[in-house]
C-alpha cells in the first residue's frame, strides 16, 4: 500500500509544456501567436459584424457560418490564457479546477464546430439537390432550434469527461505534453484504471466526429450524384463552386482533429514532437483559416469586406 501511495502527489496542479527543445526560443514563438490570434479574433469578429450589419447576408448560409465564427472565437479564448502564459511568460501551473473547465470548453466547442459543418453541408445539400424548398425547410426559427441542438449536444456529451478525471488520484509525474488541457493527456497521469474514461472518450469522438463527417461525406456524394445529373457543364461548375469553401473547411478541420485523436491513443514517445505539432495545427489553423477561405470565395462576403476598410 505504501508504494501505491508514493505514487501519488498532493500537489493541485497539472504543469504545462510548451515545444521541448526550443524554449530559448519561446519569446520569439509567442510574437508569432499572438499575431495568429489578433488575426484569428480580428478576421471572425469582421465576418460577425459583417453579417450583422448586412441585411442580404441574412441567408442560411451566413447564419451558420456565423455560428462557425462564434465557436472559433470561443474556442481561442478558451486557450490564449495558457499558451501565451508559457510561450510569454513560462508560467507553466494551472489547478485542477481551471484545466478541467478548460478541456471541457476545449472538448464542447470542438464538438460544436463539427456540428455546425455539418449543419452546413446539409445547407449545401438542400440549395442543390431541393433548391425551390431552400426557404421553407431553413427558416430562421428552425435553425435557431439547430443552433440549439448542437450547442446541447455538444455540452451533453463532454459534460462527464472532467467529472471522470475528478474521482482520480494522479501520480507523481503532473507535467501534461501541451500547453493546454486535453482529456487523452490528462487520463495517462491517473494512478486509478482509466479504462471507463478511454471508451467514453473514444465513444463521444466516435459520436460526433465520427458520425458527422460520414454525415457530411453522404451529404456530398447525393450532391455529386444530383450535379452530375445537370446536363449544362456551366451549371454544373456553378453548383459545385459554392460547396468548396466549406469542403475546404471540412478538411482543415478534420485531418488534424482525426490525427492528434489516433495518435495519442495509440501513438508512441517517437511521435511526441508530432502531437505537439499537430495539437497547435488542431487549435489554431481552422479559426485562424475559416474566415479566409469564406472572404475569398465568397464574392458577396469579400465586397462587403473590402467596402468596410477601404470606402
Amino acid at each position: 500500500m505504501s508504494a501505491v501511495n508514493d505514487t501519488k502527489f498532493n500537489s493541485a496542479v497539472f504543469l504545462l509544456t510548451g515545444i521541448p527543445g526550443l524554449e530559448d526560443v519561446h519569446l520569439w514563438i509567442s510574437i508569432l501567436f499572438c499575431l495568429m490570434y489578433i488575426t484569428l479574433i480580428v478576421g471572425n469578429s469582421v465576418i460577425l459584424f459583417i453579417i450583422k450589419i448586412d441585411p442580404s447576408l441574412h441567408e442560411p448560409m451566413y447564419i451558420f457560418l456565423s455560428m462557425l465564427a462564434v465557436t472559433d472565437l470561443g474556442l481561442s479564448i478558451s486557450t490564449i490564457p495558457t499558451i501565451l502564459g508559457i510561450f510569454l511568460f513560462n508560467v507553466r501551473e494551472i489547478s485542477f479546477d481551471a484545466c478541467f473547465a478548460q478541456l471541457f470548453f476545449i472538448h464542447s466547442l470542438q464538438c460544436i464546430e463539427s456540428s455546425v459543418l455539418l449543419l452546413m453541408a446539409f445547407d449545401r445539400y438542400v440549395a442543390i439537390c431541393n433548391p425551390l424548398r431552400y426557404t421553407s425547410i431553413l427558416t430562421p426559427p428552425r435553425i435557431a432550434k439547430m443552433g440549439l441542438v448542437c450547442v446541447l449536444r455538444g455540452v451533453t456529451v463532454i459534460v462527464p469527461l472532467p467529472l471522470l478525471l475528478k474521482r482520480f488520484q494522479y501520480c507523481r509525474a503532473n507535467v501534461l505534453s501541451h500547453s493546454y488541457c486535453l482529456h487523452q493527456d490528462i487520463m495517462k497521469l491517473a494512478c486509478s484504471d482509466i479504462t471507463v474514461n478511454s471508451i467514453y472518450g473514444l465513444s463521444g469522438s466516435l459520436l460526433i466526429m465520427g458520425l458527422d463527417s460520414l454525415l457530411i461525406l453522404l451529404s456530398y456524394v447525393m450532391i455529386l450524384k444530383t450535379v452530375l445529373s445537370i446536363a449544362s457543364p456551366t451549371e454544373c461548375l456553378r453548383a459545385l463552386n459554392t460547396c468548396i469553401s466549406h469542403l475546404c473547411i471540412v478538411l482543415i478541420f478534420y485531418t488534424p482533429e482525426i490525427s492528434l485523436t489516433v495518435i495519442h491513443r495509440f501513438g508512441n514517445s517517437s511521435t511526441h514532437l508530432l502531437q505537439i505539432l499537430l495539437s497547435y495545427v488542431y487549435l489554431l489553423i481552422p479559426p485562424l483559416m475559416n474566415p479566409v477561405v469564406y472572404s475569398v470565395k465568397s464574392k458577396h462576403l469579400r465586397a462587403r469586406i473590402i467596402r468596410l476598410f477601404f470606402k
